[in-house]
């Protein structure tokens, strides 16, 4: 989360006319991100109790693509997965417009982010992840990836010239052999993903899982790729390497409440490596780009990964 458009208390103050939520009390910006403006906002309701909400402003998504978004989180909300949905006014209206940016007003979740994480965290999401991808199996909207694999088919081509032999050998590698899994035909389960569920995109009330959080990278895909995603964050050490047991829980927790199809086991070596690409790939962009403003993160994190991934075949069955 961070600030890149300031709020004023009187751009606060006309939002809040709209709904019935109580009298504006603070607000401040979170600091960290790299995507969109998020606001803590206190409120007073009609009882006299103060009430925590998020305020996010959206830099990149526009208001044409926000409504998959409100109906996205507002359909998981109501099958009690613990995602944060958007608070309609009083005309049952959510998506608002702050400095010609798409806004939402959303409640604030108890908890913090992780430090350390344990196998028991990474059960906890596990099981998470298979209610959220259970509750949106039949959501009735759908939407293409913002970074799949169109898009990391055009971009491993331009940055190839950048790198050196291998990594390009690495990179066109990866993204040829997840063609030739699409190929496959092994039906994979498809539906609503998350796209982004990384360790600081969870908050941990205590030691239990209080929210999931940003949403705003989920698409329509495999939902295996998803798993996939959570592996590679929630369960690597420093040096690129998989903590099996962090991993073997996880996939144990998942796998209790969406058990994995046939056909998973055998795209998942795959799928795993083709996620740390993914990562990898989106990271080299700004990284090798002097004119970019984006928040740098180190590219060669996700290509120890998928180094790792290459010469230790990911397995979902239990060791």
């Amino acid at each position: 989360m961070a600030v890149y458009t300031s709020v004023s208390r009187d751009d606060l103050q006309t939002l809040l006319q709209d709904f019935d939520l109580g009298e504006l009390v603070d607000f401040q910006g979170i600091e960290g991100g790299i995507e969109n403006t998020n606001y803590f906002v206190s409120l007073r309701d009609s009882a006299g109790q103060q009430q925590e909400y998020v305020l996010t402003l959206f830099e990149e998504l526009s208001q044409d693509e926000m409504p998959y978004f409100v109906e996205l989180t507002t359909w998981l909300s109501e099958r009690n997965c613990p995602v944060p949905f958007p608070f309609k006014d009083r005309n049952g209206i959510a998506l608002k417009s702050m400095h010609n940016r798409p806004a939402l007003l959303q409640p604030r979740f108890a908890g913090r982010h992780l430090d350390k994480l344990t196998p028991d965290h990474c059960a906890q999401i596990g099981r998470a992840l298979a209610q959220f991808h259970k509750a949106g199996s039949d959501f009735y909207l759908q939407r293409q990836a913002h970074r799949g694999v169109f898009w990391w088919r055009r971009e491993s081509q331009q940055i190839s010239r950048k790198l050196n032999a291998e990594d390009a050998a690495l990179l066109n590698q990866e993204v040829t052999l997840f063609d030739q899994l699409r190929e496959q035909p092994w039906e994979l389960p498809q539906g609503a993903i998350h796209g982004d569920l990384f360790f600081d995109n969870a908050l941990f009330d205590g030691d239990q899982l209080s929210a999931i959080l940003d949403i705003y990278n989920a698409c329509t895909g495999y939902l295996l790729f998803d798993l996939a995603i959570v592996a590679n964050d929630w369960c690597v050490n420093p040096d690129g390497s998989i903590d099996s047991e962090r991993e073997q829980a996880l996939l144990a927790a998942y796998n209790a409440v969406r058990p994995f199809e046939d056909n998973e086991y055998l795209a998942w070596p795959q799928l795993t490596r083709t996620a740390a690409m993914r990562f990898w790939l989106s990271r080299l962009i700004p990284a090798l780009d002097p004119d970019s403003t984006q928040k740098i993160k180190d590219p060669d994190e996700f290509r120890r990964i998928l180094q790792y991934r290459v010469k230790n075949a990911a397995s979902l069955a239990p060791v």
